[in-house]
């Protein structure tokens, strides 16, 4: 039995992960960590959680667990994955997988050195929809990928325009803006479909001012295969030019399909047009968290690691990196 301590109770863990936790077989969720004890303890009294804690090493040395989730910002990924390595626990971490691509080394690093795995929450190489998408292009149903298209847009939060930015677009927290929160997804389920990035270039902007982080990135990147991927990435623009689409072209047909919306993927070539269901999970990260669970069962490899978790990182650094060179 993989007897799993959470450590960041927050909003993320309420519906997409946490409950999956209890829901796999051969899991359970056996104590939850934040630093606000009365919070820890209202999320495993309305979870049914047995333990809480409000100190991370308590959690870490808790002899009864045996795998623990790290759920808090980016800017203590590295220090919580890594002390849960020591500790021999197997450690799952939330996106992105550090702050920086230098801080997953050092995790990567932790888990050769102690014999202990890392998986990272890039849910997405788990779920039904995106895994339709793999399918159609491995089947040829678009022929040979030439290229992809990324266009993510979305509008400043009423937060953001009051001068209450949130943590994620601080970064010292976060890594980076919304661009290391969400464009995260995107680039590590490409990594998937087509293979690790070979060139990157950008032009990474502040457009809107409501904080330091970058709000506008143009990046173009070279996957194998001579498959270019172009994105705009907008975080400033107006509610009703917001868009979520990521379009692969072949020479054959196309596949268009939502990263966060989970519209229908739609799939033309030369027998027509037709649309599939992209299924949202009543728990976004069951899937991923069931192929882990196994996994440290003895059965079969995840598909996101520490390994591939940092590769995305890496991407993002490179993508972001004349922007704070420039002291942004």
């Amino acid at each position: 039995m993989i007897r799993w301590g959470i450590i960041g109770c927050g909003d993320v863990t309420e519906v997409k992960s946490g409950p999956a936790f209890n829901k796999v077989e051969g899991s359970e969720l056996l104590a939850v960590m934040r630093r606000d004890a009365s919070l820890a303890e209202d999320y495993a009294r309305r979870h049914n959680v047995p333990r809480f804690y409000s100190n991370a090493y308590d959690l870490i040395n808790d002899k009864d667990i045996n795998a623990i989730y790290v759920a808090t910002p980016p800017s203590s990924h590295a220090e919580y994955g890594i002390a849960s390595i020591k500790a021999g626990k197997p450690v799952y971490i939330e996106k992105p997988m550090a702050l920086n691509y230098s801080e997953c080394l050092e995790i990567n690093n932790a888990s050769e050195k102690y014999g202990v795995p890392v998986f990272v929450a890039y849910y997405r190489r788990t779920l039904p929809g995106f895994l339709k998408v793999k399918e159609l292009v491995e089947n040829g149903e678009i022929g040979k990928v030439l290229f992809v298209q990324i266009q993510l847009f979305k509008s400043p939060s009423e937060d953001e325009k009051s001068g209450k930015p949130p943590w994620r677009v601080d970064p010292k927290v976060s890594g980076g803006g919304h661009f290391f929160d969400l464009a995260s997804h995107q680039l590590d389920y490409l990594d998937y479909l087509l293979g690790p990035v070979h060139k990157v270039k950008s032009i990474v902007l502040n457009q809107a001012g409501l904080y330091s982080a970058e709000d506008f990135i143009a990046a173009e990147f070279l996957f194998p295969g001579n498959i270019a991927c172009s994105g705009i990435w907008s975080f400033g623009s107006a509610p009703d030019s917001s868009r979520d689409i990521i379009e692969i072209i072949g020479d054959k047909g196309s596949i268009k399909f939502s990263t966060f919306s989970f519209e229908n993927i739609v799939l033309t070539n030369n027998s027509g047009r037709r649309e599939i269901i992209n299924e949202r999970p009543e728990h976004i990260q069951y899937y991923l968290i069931e192929k882990i669970v196994q996994a440290l069962n003895g059965n079969g490899i995840p598909p996101s690691t520490g390994i591939s978790g940092a590769r995305t990182s890496k991407v993002m650094d490179e993508v972001v990196e004349e922007y704070y060179k420039a002291g942004q």
